[in-house]
């Protein structure tokens, strides 16, 4: 008789590969993040990427630092590399993360971090003038048609005036599994950079979910039925930082 093949138990994966790294001291090799996309294709990035100290942040992080101003909320906030360095400026910032085990190594660390989501904030969290998503966190548009939805709901986070922070990244890819991903996707009338994917780690998997890389031309095309409008951009070989601004009125 075939013995069964035990699929991943559903569980805080990306929690796990943040709590065994910092364990580690954040040291190279120690963790290592494992995407699962959903055509089996599989990635592996040193979880190191997450404890970058604040001097070693990239120049579109450190701009971003800057230009957060007033009370700050860094949405996905992992393991807090962003939230630490707007608190080395003497910024007040809340972070949010989905993860258990992520708000546990953040709070470790020092960073006033809480279970959350966009959909799904603190109770009480309050309203913020800046907005982070760091970390190519715009990927949290998730969609075309999630776009408008995800946007409105960070509108409701956002005092009158605020400033939607975040980084980008253009998907385009010479790799040809890439390139076959992405005419699939178009055949099926998605964004090119649209990835369905799961984060793996030893036994455990989280959920599937959608993340989407859009180009900074496709992100002005998403905003534009919401209440945001783009204020500057700053672009960096295929990587870039896009400033929103919450329209009022």
């Amino acid at each position: 008789m075939e013995e069964e093949i035990r699929a991943p138990r559903l569980g805080d994966a990306f929690g796990r590969t943040l709590r065994r790294c910092w364990a580690a001291g954040a040291t190279p090799g120690a963790a290592f993040e494992i995407i699962e996309r959903d055509d089996g294709h599989l990635s592996a990035a040193d979880a190191t990427r997450y404890f970058t100290p604040v001097a070693d942040l990239s120049e579109l992080d450190r701009e971003a630092v800057t230009l957060a101003h007033g009370r700050i909320l860094d949405v996905g906030t992992g393991a807090g590399r962003h939230a630490l360095a707007l608190q080395q400026q003497g910024k007040d910032v809340v972070g949010i993360d989905p993860s258990p085990g992520a708000v546990e190594v953040a709070r470790q660390r020092g960073v006033a971090a809480e279970l959350g989501s966009i959909a799904h904030p603190p109770e009480g969290v309050g309203q913020f003038d800046a907005l982070l998503l760091m970390g190519n966190n715009f990927g949290l548009l998730q969609s075309t048609q999630m776009a408008k939805a995800v946007l409105r709901q960070l509108a409701l986070l956002a005092r009158p005036g605020a400033l939607l922070i975040g980084t980008g990244a253009d998907p385009a890819s010479s790799d040809p599994d890439h390139i076959a991903y992405q005419d699939h996707n178009r055949k099926r009338g998605r964004l090119p950079g649209q990835i369905r994917m799961r984060v793996r780690s030893g036994p455990l998997a989280t959920d599937w979910f959608d993340y989407l890389l859009p180009s900074l031309d496709e992100l002005r095309q998403l905003i534009r039925p919401s209440p945001w409008r783009l204020e500057t951009a700053h672009e960096q070989g295929t990587k870039y930082l896009a400033v929103l601004r919450l329209q009022t009125g």
